[in-house]
């Protein structure tokens, strides 16, 4: 069986955007990057740290671009901010009655 990286670049992105999840993901992240208990031990020399830097490296990916998405559409609507805890998108298309 084969394990898509997608899969879990969709999942980790995902959770991180979710607010009741996501400063669980950055603590998780951290910690993961700090512990000497991984995927690939630290104590091999380069494949130690390749796991680390490509966690840390989503991490800050997506935080930047959350970020990003904030400054370029302050006035939008997001989970933590709507009162009822959801989100609203409407889309808005114009209708030319020629």
């Amino acid at each position: 069986m084969k394990f898509p990286l997608q899969f879990v670049y969709d999942w980790y992105r995902q959770v991180i955007r979710h607010p009741q999840y996501r400063w669980w993901v950055i603590l998780g992240t951290l910690v993961y990057f700090v512990s000497p208990f991984d995927i690939s031990p630290d104590i091999f020399p380069i494949a130690g740290q390749i796991d680390d830097f490509v966690l840390l490296t989503l991490l800050i990916t997506e935080l930047f671009s959350m970020v990003v998405e904030k400054l370029q559409n302050p006035n939008q609507v997001t989970v933590e901010d709507s009162p009822e805890g959801e989100t609203i998108e409407v889309n808005a298309v114009t209708v030319d009655d020629n």
